[in-house]
This record gives structure tokens, sequence and C-alpha cells, in this order.
């Protein structure tokens, strides 16, 4: 049952009085739940619960932590239909996402278990001493890594289990030993709630600090005071570059800055090359409308721009390219003001000099349902113009022209940083392949052949992050067993006894 109240290292409270609901955009009308906002002593109890539990927590054995998470995977599972029923009432999104998410979700969390079962994943090294060694002896040196302490995650707005409250950043943080505080996302608060009571379940059956999970409800002014909250050690957000930076900044203003792993926006360049849509155009544009229109364009690594020289063959690919996006039955986007943010975004890029639209959905929809379109621009415009540049979430891509080698590969370097860059290519292609990789994996973190940006494996090879703005910090993915990293520092004990040391470093 959703009560509407904050998850207090284990108690359910509701001391605030601001209240609001969320939307069934598919309806496009208010959900019957009414959720109250927690307050600034809401906030600091949580806090400092998880700042207690820390104490305890970081030094829990791996093998626990790893029951700890699969209990989390098992409770999710247990919440059955009535998560299926809360996640489409509160996205738009069809039963289908929600199942293939709760499976993601719950992956997730069994894949971090595995990873913790042992002491592997911290990477210690050992230097034995050589007290004979001149001119001067050397002394014993081990190295681990220790958890930063309590971590604040941010709920994601399109995600609302995969990135939300049990999702890879709280996962990743429960696996190094971090406690969590999570900010729901105002959209989906009963889906987070449902989430939420879950790994309380965990909690209680595998014996872990009541404080080790706290999950609360708030807009920015919570998001703020939790930042700025001494005891908070960490920040993990997904969602726009305005959020994220803003989050960034509050955290390194701090009197002790904290990191801040945010993955923000990107517009996902894919350079097609004109063999390849001389050769098999249809193909790619049936492919490339599908991946457009994935989720309504809602996705992180939506393929937002797509570059290729022209000739006598792209004409044809970007009409068809149009045809086929449309032809695809348009889809209700997550809440009213994605809706308003899509259609500005998309107005304001449209409404350039030089920006032609090849084809845009033209039909009477639903509340909240988005027309999809493409539209497309030459090299020179796109290179003179920055507001070309901005992303625009949801079913939308920017086709843009090249005159030739030279400027596509200016484009791609000029480019801000990007969560992925995909190539579609032909073996012996004309364009100089080798080039064209290496100015796209100075902007991006993941690199595509001949495939479609959408679709992020949680797998320990993922690399889900990149140069700003794509992400705070590129060294880091936010997807993948990798993620632990993020969490994590490094301390090295020099001559240490043996009684003292920690149990992964004896020996």
């Amino acid at each position: 049952m959703i009560t509407g109240k904050n998850c207090i290292a284990g108690e359910f409270s509701a001391n605030g009085e601001v209240e609001f609901k969320t939307i069934n955009p598919k309806l496009n009308k208010e959900n019957p739940t009414t959720f109250v906002e927690v307050t600034k002593e809401e906030i600091e109890k949580a806090v400092d619960a998880a700042w207690d539990a820390f104490k305890v927590y970081r030094s829990v054995p791996g093998k626990q932590r790893a029951a700890f998470l699969n209990a989390i995977a098992d409770e999710i599972q247990a919440l059955d239909q009535e998560l299926i029923d809360t996640y489409t009432k509160e996205s738009g999104l069809p039963e289908g996402r929600a199942i293939g998410e709760r499976g993601r979700t719950m992956n997730q969390l069994r894949s971090f278990a595995k990873l913790v079962e042992t002491e592997d994943w911290r990477s210690n090294t050992f230097d034995a001493a050589e007290p004979d060694r001149k001119p001067m002896p050397k002394e014993d040196l081990r190295k681990t890594m220790i958890p930063l302490g309590p971590v604040a995650v941010f709920g994601a707005s399109n995600f609302p289990l995969a990135y939300s409250t049990a999702g890879g950043d709280t996962a990743s943080a429960l696996a190094a030993g971090c406690p969590v505080i999570v900010k729901s996302h105002p959209m989906h608060a009963g889906t987070s709630e449902l989430v939420a009571s879950a790994i309380v379940k965990a909690v209680e059956k595998t014996g872990m600090p009541k404080g080790v999970f706290s999950s609360i409800n708030g807009g920015i002014q919570a998001g703020v005071d939790l930042v700025n909250h001494p005891k908070v050690k960490a920040v993990g957000f997904t969602g726009s570059i305005t959020g994220g930076r803003a989050l960034f900044d509050i955290a390194a203003k701090r009197e002790e800055p904290i990191p801040v792993f945010a993955e923000m926006g990107s517009i996902n360049p894919v350079i097609i090359t004109p063999d390849a849509i001389s050769k098999r155009g249809g193909e790619i544009a049936k492919t490339y409308a599908g991946s457009i229109t994935l989720g309504t364009g809602q996705f992180c690594t939506n393929p937002g721009l797509l570059l290729t020289i022209k000739n006598d063959h792209t004409e044809g690919f970007i009409a068809e390219l149009a045809k086929e996006t449309i032809a695809l039955d348009p889809q209700c986007m997550l809440h009213p003001n994605i809706k308003s943010g899509y259609e500005k975004k998309e107005a304001d890029v449209t409404s350039q000099s030089g920006v032609e639209v090849v084809g845009k959905v033209d039909a009477d929809l639903e509340p909240n349902y988005a027309a999809s379109a493409v539209a497309t621009v030459s090299g020179r415009e796109f290179l003179a113009n920055p507001k070309l540049h901005q992303e625009v979430f949801g079913p939308f891509s920017l086709v843009v022209q090249c005159k030739d080698d030279a400027e596509l590969l200016q484009i791609i370097e000029g480019l801000e940083g990007q969560l992925t860059g995909t190539l579609i290519a032909e073996e012996n292609d004309t364009i100089n392949l080798i080039e064209v990789v290496d100015a796209l994996q100075n902007r991006v973190g993941r690199i595509i052949y001949n495939g479609v940006p959408t679709g992020v494996e949680v797998c320990p090879s993922m690399q889900h992050g990149g140069p700003y703005p794509a992400s705070t910090d590129s060294r880091f993915t936010a997807v993948g067993v990798h993620a632990i990293n993020r969490w994590v520092r490094p301390v090295s004990y020099q001559s240490f006894p043996q009684s003292l040391l920690p149990e992964h470093l004896k020996g």
C-alpha cells in the first residue's frame, strides 16, 4: 500500500505541510495518492541515521552485503503487479517496458551482489617490506578501496526503476558499503515508495542497520538541503544539464566539497557514410526511425543528431527516414511538463535559419502524446549556430548534411561531450574511418559500429558516461559493475600489524 510518506531509516513519516500528487499522463489526470514533501528536520534525521549506519555498514563483510542486495531484488519481485500497475499509471509507459525495467533493476542488484561476494573488486595491492634494501629499507605497504560515506541519489524521470530508488546508483553505493538517501522523482513517487518498502524489508530480513537506506519526497529545496549536508559524502544524479550542473556547483561550494557523479545531456551523434546510404539507405532509415522514437525518444542515448556527407542519395535517404519515423504510432510522454519541454525545444531548433522540417506527425493527438519529427540543415549552418547543438528530449532528430570529409570532422571535433557516438559504414568505405573514430573517441564514452545507441547493456565492459556535459566525470561509468568505483577511495596501510589490518589485507 502506498502511503505518500517519506521513508526515514525504516520508519514512514510525513511531518511536512507541502503536498503533491503524481499524474497519469495517458489519462491526463492526477493519481489519487497524496504525497507529503520532506521537512528539513526529516532530512537531518535521515542523514544522521545514515552516518551512524555507515560506522557499521562499511565493515559488513561482502557476503552479507551481497545477501542484502539479493534480498532487495527478491522483495522487488514480490511487489508483483502492484509495482507494474503503479509504474504505468505514473509514467504512461507500457506494461512491457515496466516488466523489462524491473528485470534490469533486479539484474543490476544481483550483479553487484556477485561482485562483492569476494574482495577482488577492491583491487588490493601488496608490496612486501624489504628491511635490508640499500640504501634505504622498504616498508610493508598494502592498498585497498574503502567507501566514501552516505550517498545522496536523485531518481531519474525517464527510468522509474532502473535509474531511481533501487537503480544503478543505489545498488552500486550499497555494494561499496555506503548508506543511501534517495530523493525520489516527483513524477513517480508512488513507484519509488513501493521500491523503498522493498528495500526496508530487505534491511530487516538481512539484519542491516536501519539507517542504511532512506527515501524522501521533495522538490528543488530538498535536493539542495541534502547535498549541502556535511555528512553526505557523494551524489549520484541522472537528469538534465541544468539540474546536474546545479548540484555539482552546490557540492563544490561546500566547506568540504564532495564528488557529484551526474549523467546529463547528450545528442549522441551518428555518422552515416555516403557508401552506407547508397547501399542500404532504406534499411538504415527504418532502423533509425525505430531508435529515434523508442520510448518516445525519452532515452539519454536517443540519436538526436545524424551526420552525413551530401551527395546524390542524401535527400532520398532523409525523406525515407522522415517517412518511416512519422509512420510509427505517436506515443505518450512521461509528464505534461516533459511534453511541453519537448515542443519548446523542437520548435526552437526547427525555427533556426537554414533548418528544414522534412517530416512531422500531423494529426490530432491525445494530451501528452508527442509528434515525432525529422529536420535537416547544412553543415555550414550547424557549425555557425550553437542552438542547433542542444538536446531535444523526445522523438526528434536533426540530419546535418556536410559538404565534405573535412567539414564532417570539424563538426565532430566541435561537439560537446556525449554519452555515445555511432558509425554506420561499409567495410571498404571511402571515408577515412580511422580519422572519424579518432575524432569520436575524444567526444564520447561509447562508440557503436553499425548499430543504434539506444539500449545500454548492464555488463563490465559498458561505459555509460562521457566528457562534460554528458557527465561530470568521464572517468567513471553509471552502468555496469565498475560503477562501484565512484563511491570508494584508495587507502594505503604502511607497516601495520596484522591484528589492525582489514581482513582482506591480512596475510
